[in-house]
């Protein structure tokens, strides 16, 4: 045993040094049995069959999603890549906890990423929509799809940079023996709740999105600039995503308010039906209906119009320069 971690003011009042050098021991190493008297940081331990079967499916997620990447490289794809492998990531660790319960880095690997991953989920559907309003116009929303990416990617970041140096600072202090984990939980759930109200505001805005779709096509005789029969199946990925995203930032939120001893943290049932199995379905369902592979045709007309645009105010046919020079005065 090491003994350089049995002197200073780390050691709590009424823990000996031989306790105090056993239990860093204890955080360091392997340890396979539950000690009676002694719980992980968990309040339980983690079982192994679903630290296994969430890392095979978000292994198919990640496989998949990254397929998809090669293939037609869009930032859908790419940041639901990000965001499985930081679940994979996070599940490695709750499977290193289930063999060793009590090591401090198996729990400090799984806390920090767990937390931020959905950060990633969020952003894709945030991309995805600013792709949507590209298809269909910028007056089917109140802000432009280039606006969308900034304003709601920018907040994703702020939460998820919040919410991991809140989970450094309480994994880190909840592996020491009277140690202060408040101020790294209150900041988790102020990046949780920062991420609740910025998905909120999402929401208002997507419906926004579909009153000014439907508004436009009602308004044309000929029925067109509705929605497609893909874009409504990638609008109802994106809405079942979403619903995963929002219901796990508010079991989130109140099971880290009740602090690391509350119901909801220790009873791993709660974790894997309200955040693991969301999280899968969240990304899984674009695994199915892929924005890249039912939007293709539309992406392609705009590509298409997009540069015959540019074509003509470039100037490629001689009509067309000819013009350029008479606005210009050359």
């Amino acid at each position: 045993m090491s003994s350089n971690n049995t002197s200073g003011s780390d050691i709590p009042d009424g823990v000996t040094p031989d306790m105090w050098t056993a239990w860093m021991d204890l955080r360091k190493e392997c340890y396979p049995d539950l000690i009676d008297g002694v719980d992980p940081s968990y309040g339980y331990r983690p079982t192994l069959g679903a630290g296994i079967a969430f890392d095979v499916l978000f292994g198919i997620c990640i496989i998949g999603h990254l397929i998809q990447l090669i293939r037609f490289r869009r930032w859908t794809s790419g940041l639901m890549l990000a965001g499985a492998i930081t679940e994979a990531i996070g599940w490695a660790g709750r499977t290193w906890s289930s063999k060793c319960p009590y090591n401090n880095d198996a729990f400090l690997m799984q806390i920090t990423t767990l937390i931020i991953a959905p950060t990633f989920f969020a952003a894709a559907l945030y991309v995805l929509l600013a792709t949507l309003i590209r298809l269909l116009g910028h007056q089917t929303s109140i802000l432009s799809a280039k606006w969308y990416a900034i304003v709601f990617c920018t907040c994703d970041v702020i939460s998820l940079v919040i919410q991991a140096v809140g989970g450094g600072m309480a994994s880190s202090e909840s592996n020491k023996e009277g140690g202060h984990t408040k101020p790294g939980t209150h900041t988790m759930v102020a990046g949780i709740v920062f991420q609740l109200f910025t998905m909120t505001v999402f929401a208002v805005l997507v419906l926004d999105f579909l009153r000014r779709v439907y508004k436009l096509a009602k308004g044309r005789r000929d029925g067109q600039g509705g929605l497609t029969r893909n874009m409504k199946l990638t609008l109802l990925a994106l809405f079942v995503s979403f619903v995963m995203i929002y219901t796990r930032s508010v079991y989130r939120t109140i099971e880290l308010a009740q602090g690391w001893h509350g119901h909801l943290i220790t009873h791993e049932g709660y974790f894997i039906g309200l955040d693991a199995s969301l999280m899968v379905i969240s990304a899984g369902i674009f695994l199915v209906f892929d924005p890249a592979v039912l939007l293709r045709d539309e992406m392609k007309k705009v590509n298409v119009s997009g540069k015959e645009e540019q074509d003509t105010t470039t100037g490629n046919d001689s009509e067309a320069q000819t013009g350029v020079r008479d606005i210009r005065g050359d």
